[in-house]
């Protein structure tokens, strides 16, 4: 038949790993304290991503309705878009982030409910900037259809 696998145990060091205790994690603190940055918001008809960034443009953390378990139509939604927003939000009040600017890309429907609630972690939005591209002209029109 298959072979067995034979195990040997070990004498362990640390005493509390034998009584199953659990070792307690200290509290995670951030390595650095940010007062202001830029929120990124790219709002889609299919999904919505949001990124935090410092003042110089370094991403110190980002989410999107996808990572956060919402599958297919219900990416694009406001609601979805409001609980990206909310964890973002609070990641950056833990970091001690007290104003934030904001640029907005997209013409989804979580443009706004991601701001709302960012700012419901007590953190202030000093400027919103809409850099969503714009076509001057658009794409070259079609040829006439000759009959």
């Amino acid at each position: 038949m298959g072979k067995t696998k034979i195990t040997t145990e070990e004498k362990i060091a640390d005493p509390s790993i034998e009584t199953g205790e659990a070792k307690k994690a200290s509290p995670k603190t951030p390595k650095k304290k940010i007062v202001s940055g830029i929120l990124h918001i790219e709002a889609t008809f299919n999904n919505t991503k949001v990124l935090f960034s410092d003042k110089l443009g370094n991403t110190l953390f980002w989410s999107s309705a996808g990572a956060m378990g919402f599958k297919g139509a219900k990416k694009g939604t406001p609601f979805a878009a409001s609980k990206v927003g909310e964890v973002i939000g609070s990641k950056a009040a833990a970091l001690g982030v007290k104003d934030a600017d904001v640029v907005v890309l997209g013409v989804g429907s979580g443009r706004e409910p991601a701001i709302r609630a960012f700012m419901a972690h007590g953190i202030e939005v000093t400027s919103i900037l809409d850099a969503t591209p714009v076509p001057h002209n658009g794409p070259k029109a079609k040829k006439p259809r000759r009959v």
